[in-house]
């Protein structure tokens, strides 16, 4: 039986499928982001660690998302990013939408996922870290 690491993402299988290569760009960025949280001291307090799930849908499942209620206090960080704070329970549920203009644009050049992800989710999980100051990465 192995661990949860602190920052899992997960891939709505509608962009798995609309993305090949996706899963392995998402696996490589969820070590990168553990590796680089950690060094920037999220975790110095082991009973205090913060669970992170950051879950990448598309803009319609995100529409559907934004109106369903999650434990936590949310926080709409743009028109295509929110997030719950469970404080109690040290966790934060992040969704974030790839829109309808990403998509194609990444269907036409696949080569820019990856970086485009990083990019994206780098600014998210600052905007997290923030809100439960942490230091950024």
């Amino acid at each position: 039986m192995s661990e949860q690491l602190p920052i899992t993402i997960g891939t709505a299988e509608e962009l798995i499928c609309q993305l090949p290569g996706l899963t392995g760009a998402v696996n490589k960025l969820e070590a990168q982001f553990n590796f680089q949280t950690m060094t920037a001291g999220w975790y110095g307090d082991e009973d205090k660690i913060l669970q992170t799930h950051v879950s990448l849908v598309s803009a319609g499942e995100f529409s559907v998302l934004q109106q369903q209620k999650q434990p936590g206090e949310r926080f709409d960080f743009a028109d295509d990013v929110l997030s719950y704070h469970n404080s109690d329970l040290r966790q934060v549920l992040c969704i974030v939408a790839l829109t309808s203009k990403e998509l194609a644009l990444f269907s036409q050049r696949r080569e820019l996922v990856a970086a485009y992800l990083q990019a994206k989710i780098h600014k998210v999980l600052n905007l997290i870290a923030t809100q439960e100051k942490l230091f950024p990465i």
